[in-house]
């Protein structure tokens, strides 16, 4: 009985890995348009919920104002690391050590994983499949294509995803007409899409959006 249960983890182990690995060199040159969020919202029990807004663009049909705004805001070291940002991590824990206001030390890449093969449970378990994920995408993918991911699934308003259609239904614009202050106004929204809404920014996202710019302005030059 052990040894069969044995047999079993390891041939269940090894199609785990198979398939992983398969499914994420597929995505490295196939148009990611389905995410584990998006299912769930579409199968919401509200009729309404059923609409989705979501535009596949490649990144050199978004503005670079985008990407540099997602770093301010989100990853400023991600040319720099390899997937996780420690420092970002160890930061955030001594704040919330601190703060009863929860800050995140989640790169984009570790974002990415999430958002594309993980459910948005709150557990471990989850965790874990994203830093197993996050490694996948960091030693497979490139840094490029990890952003050009990002930007397109990205939630900004309920059932609104990516930065092509977030520009067209709150700019009026194409991804690639996006500026500096449009690019930092979609990143203020990204740790909280539900709760800020890019049709009435508050002052808070004015302020904050500021504060993106003002990093973007002194960020070195990147090349993706």
């Amino acid at each position: 009985m052990l040894r069969y249960l044995g047999r079993l983890v390891c041939y269940t182990a090894i199609f785990f890995v198979t398939f992983s690995v398969s499914y994420v060199l597929v995505l490295r040159v196939v148009p990611v348009t389905i995410t584990p969020l998006k299912l769930i919202n579409m199968f919401d029990k509200k009729p309404a919920s059923m609409a989705v807004y979501s535009k596949w663009r490649s990144l050199n049909r978004i503005d670079r104002s985008m990407t540099l705004a997602a770093m301010a805001s989100e990853d400023s070291r991600f040319m720099e690391h390899n997937g996780f940002d420690w420092k970002a991590i160890r930061e955030a824990m001594r704040h919330n050590r601190r703060s009863e206001r929860i800050r995140g030390g989640s790169t984009i890449s570790q974002q990415t994983a999430k958002n594309v093969f993980c459910s948005h449970n709150r557990t471990y378990i989850r965790k874990a499949f994203e830093g197993y994920y996050t490694i996948l995408i960091e030693t497979l993918w490139s840094k490029r294509r990890i952003m050009e991911v990002y930007l397109n699934i990205i939630e900004t308003r309920r059932n609104v995803y990516g930065v092509e259609a977030t520009a067209q239904r709150f700019f009026n614009k194409k991804a690639s007409e996006l500026n500096s202050y449009d690019a930092s106004m979609i990143a203020t929204i990204l740790p909280s899409p539900n709760r800020m809404n890019l049709a009435r920014p508050s002052k808070y996202m004015q302020g904050r959006a500021a504060r993106i710019r003002a990093a973007m302005n002194n960020m070195p030059p990147v090349k993706l």
